[in-house]
Parts: C-alpha cells; sequence; structure tokens
C-alpha cells in the first residue's frame, strides 16, 4: 500500500504537488477508495488502465487523463467522487467548509471562470429587483436560466 508519504514521494518523482487536481484525477481513475493512500490492487488497475508502467509513462498519461475527466459524462462521476473521496473518517457524511471551497476550486478549477467573473458585474447591473435585466444582452446561459427561474419563483 502507498501511504501519503509514499503519495508525496510519487508527487516528487512527477514533478506535480501533491494538491495538484491531476492526483484528485489518478485517484479517481485508479478507483481510489481512501484518501491518501494507493492500494496495490487500485495501483495497478489504474496504471494499466492508463498503460503506465513508468514514471515517465505516467506523467505523459496526464493529458489524456485530464481530457478524460472534463468529457461531460466522466466529470458527472468525478466531481462526486471527489467530495466522497475527502470523507476522510468512516460514515462521514460531509466535510468541512474550508474542505469544501477548496475542494471547489481544486475540481472546478477555470472551467466556469467565465460565468463567474460576469457574474459579479451582473449582479451589479440587475439585482435585486430584475427591472433592467435584457435577454438580448451577451449574459451566459446559466444567469438567463437563473432570471428565468427567479421570476417564475418570485411569487
Amino acid at each position: 500500500m502507498i501511504d501519503p508519504e509514499g503519495i508525496e514521494t510519487l508527487c516528487s518523482h512527477l514533478e506535480v504537488p501533491h494538491t495538484d487536481v491531476r492526483i484528485l484525477m489518478l485517484a479517481w481513475k485508479m478507483g481510489c477508495e481512501k484518501q491518501g493512500y494507493f492500494t496495490l490492487d487500485e495501483w495497478r488497475s489504474g496504471l494499466k488502465a492508463l498503460r503506465a508502467d513508468t514514471i515517465n509513462k505516467l506523467k505523459k498519461a496526464f493529458p489524456e487523463l485530464v481530457q478524460e475527466v472534463t468529457r461531460p459524462s466522466n466529470f458527472q462521476d468525478f466531481y462526486p467522487y471527489a467530495f466522497r473521496y475527502c470523507l476522510t473518517e468512516d460514515k462521514k457524511k460531509c466535510i468541512e467548509i474550508p474542505v469544501a471551497c477548496e475542494l471547489l476550486n481544486l475540481v472546478l478549477g477555470l472551467q466556469f471562470r467565465p460565468q463567474v467573473d460576469k457574474l459579479v458585474n451582473y449582479l451589479k447591473i440587475n439585482f435585486p429587483s430584475l427591472d433592467n435585466y435584457d435577454s438580448d444582452l451577451a449574459w451566459p446561459l446559466i444567469l438567463d436560466n437563473f432570471v428565468e427561474w427567479l421570476r417564475e419563483n418570485k411569487s
């Protein structure tokens, strides 16, 4: 079994910080059940799936792994996995807010950054009354949907 120290050593050889999202993706690919530990079976199945039998091949597999995880069908599996993986104690049902915030930042990364950046401007212009909301402006679809939902549920 690879323990947390072993994972840090692996990260050092891979030249990535142990907090890099690719390590979480690797744990997902391996089907790891316990944070900070890779069992021999998890290690073997993950590396076999990545066709990596050396550190160099594992490094080269990262871009493909990132692409795999960011496919919508896989991301739907990866996203909840990331939170389950962080439940470090048996029978624990939630993670602490600071951990959740860090995890959201790690997992979502820059994927939703443009929408978040526009949200601030959007709220300055349109919130709370939404009287001056213009559906013809180039807002992200998620914000248009939010206004529609808000208007439907306002009463």
